[in-house]
């Protein structure tokens, strides 16, 4: 009876056992316990900035991603993505991994807000050398920490063993077969010039009592963008939601003055709005050209001063940051004098002067006033930093911070004290006091409102953008002629340039490395040749078998 059945067996190995096996297999390997959902994992990831200034690129010049993750130390050659922590980067190892690497994930602490002093001033400095350093030839992109992601981050940092670190050759090759990996895939297409870019500078303007013409201006200045190592990231609290919430609060203030002939002052009073302030001032420079250089005439032909607002929220002192210092019993010294009186009046505000030439040879203008100070317009800067190189006017970590809106608030009230005893001539008495007095709730709501979105210029280069609407509705609620200038880049030789794809999903693969997939391919090369031998040789195999269970009998 058993030697029949082997005999069945024999001629169904013979007949129809290959077409078995392929048939069989997909259906293990299919219902195996190795789950390829669990496998996958999605991730939202912002791309590092990516912009021309005055034909030099700035930023990272690619997008897509296909490459296995490793560790900052695990990391070899241009075949690997690195997947590390901001706080573990270093500005060396970025210009390591720019020249070597294939890409770059840089993940970002949870919470940005409740970092010490210690972590910001690192996370800024790697932002300083990935926005002023070289061009970076490979894909970088940003991404939060979170619990998936920590788990993969765990298995990659303590997952392989390199060659250095490995005890023998042996424990390496095990190593390489036996090690899980991941690979890190970002589907994106490559970055492409935006064409239809139009940068939004807005003005509106408060009539003095007398003749207009003849009257003296005050321009107030604030441009709305901000900047950060990535366009998705860079919501610039300080730097210059701060500069504008005050502006607009200052029109509010002002607008109520001007309504009435009895409280309206001698002085024709300029409110504007400037866009890509974080690329070298272009939006008060095109405006600028506009207004001088026109046929039109100007709003700031002969403005008496220029005030630009920029960082008022971070730091209790008020500086004044000037081209050329004023002048005794200018308009300039006039304002500076009244800034250090109100601030005295108010309290705990320090107000200083900080005096810095312009450099002409340098890249980049140090502040906004500085282009008004080329056009001859007497002008200067308010901000609590004191160093126009401060990181913090361009980083991913200017979000608001505990307290900043009562500094703003109290700054407000210095400089709306300071305009009003310099217009009125009166030196003697608060003029914003209740009913009529600063308020908290509205910078309060502008800092939330500006601060809860990203800005950097080239998220807002269109025309029908909705917070340059805003900004115009808001501005023709208090000010007259409201005006809105838009600023195209020449065509054949552009003075900025922006790039699409600031954000992505990228998807992370569980994978066993390659070395592993050729080990598997030999061991299943020879299970195949050995299936395939004992299928075509069964009969010697059946007799072999047979002996062996006769002699193990007897």
């Amino acid at each position: 009876m058993w030697v029949e059945e082997c005999d069945s067996f024999a001629e169904l190995c013979r007949g129809y056992l290959p077409y078995y096996l392929l048939i069989v297999l997909p259906i293990f390997i299919i219902i195996a316990p190795a789950n390829p959902v669990v496998a996958s994992h999605e991730f939202s990831v912002f791309r590092m900035s990516q912009y021309d200034l005055h034909g030099i690129p700035h930023g990272c010049r690619s997008a897509p991603i296909s490459l296995e993750a490793r560790s900052l130390t695990g990391w070899s050659t241009s075949r690997h993505c690195i997947v590390a922590r901001a706080l573990d980067i270093t500005s060396e190892n970025f210009q390591a991994i720019r020249q070597k690497a294939g890409a770059l994930i840089v993940v970002l602490p949870e919470k940005l807000d409740k970092l010490n002093n210690e972590q910001k001033q690192h996370i800024m400095s790697l932002e300083e050398s990935m926005i002023y350093g070289p061009e970076s030839p490979i894909p970088v992109y940003f991404t939060q920490l979170n619990p998936e992601l920590m788990l993969i981050l765990e298995d990659i940092e303590n997952g392989f063993i390199t060659d250095d670190k490995a005890g023998s050759a042996a424990e390496a090759l095990f190593n390489s077969i036996s090690a899980s990996g991941y690979q890190v895939v970002v589907s994106t297409s490559q970055a492409i010039a935006k064409t239809d870019v139009k940068v939004a500078t807005l003005h509106g303007k408060l009539t003095g009592t007398g003749t207009e013409d003849r009257l003296p201006t005050i321009a107030l200045v604030a441009h709305y963008d901000s900047l950060g190592a990535a366009s998705e990231l860079s919501f610039g609290a300080e730097s210059n939601a701060s500069g504008l919430a005050m502006l607009l609060e200052l029109a509010r203030l002002f607008s109520v003055l001007y309504s009435t002939g009895r409280s309206r002052p001698r002085y024709n009073l300029v409110f504007i709005v400037t866009g890509a302030g974080k690329l070298n001032y272009q939006g008060s420079k095109k405006w600028l050209e506009d207004q001088l250089d026109g046929l039109e005439g100007s709003v700031i032909q002969d403005a008496s001063y220029v005030l630009c607002l920029d960082s008022l929220s971070s730091g209790e002192n008020i500086y004044v940051h000037v081209s050329k210092p004023p002048k005794e019993n200018s308009p300039g010294w006039s304002i500076y004098k009244e800034l250090k009186a109100a601030s005295d009046f108010m309290g705990n505000v320090n107000v200083e002067g900080v005096h810095k030439k312009i450099n002409l040879a340098d890249d980049s203008l140090a502040w906004e006033h500085e282009r008004y100070s080329i056009r001859r317009l007497p002008a200067a800067t308010l901000s609590t930093l004191k160093s126009y190189e401060d990181p913090l006017r361009n980083t991913i970590l200017d979000v608001v911070q505990e307290g900043q809106i009562d500094r703003l608030h109290k700054h407000t009230s210095v400089v709306a004290e300071a305009l009003a005893r310099h217009m009125y001539n009166i030196s003697y008495s608060q003029m914003f006091s209740e009913p009529l007095s600063v308020s908290k709730d509205s910078l309060n709501m502008w800092m939330d409102y500006l601060s809860s979105q990203p800005r950097t210029a080239s998220l807002l280069a269109d025309k029908q953008n909705p917070l340059v609407n805003i900004l115009k509705e808001t501005m023709q609620k208090y000010l007259g002629d409201v005006k809105v200038t838009f600023h195209t880049p020449d065509k054949r030789d552009p003075e900025f340039v922006f790039y699409d794809t600031t954000k992505a999903t990228m998807n992370v693969y569980n994978v066993k490395p390659a070395v592993f997939d050729l080990f598997l391919t030999i061991a299943i090369a020879l299970y195949l040749g050995v299936v395939y031998l004992v299928v075509h040789n069964f009969p010697h195999v059946y007799n072999f078998s047979t002996r062996i269970s006769k002699c193990k009998s007897s």
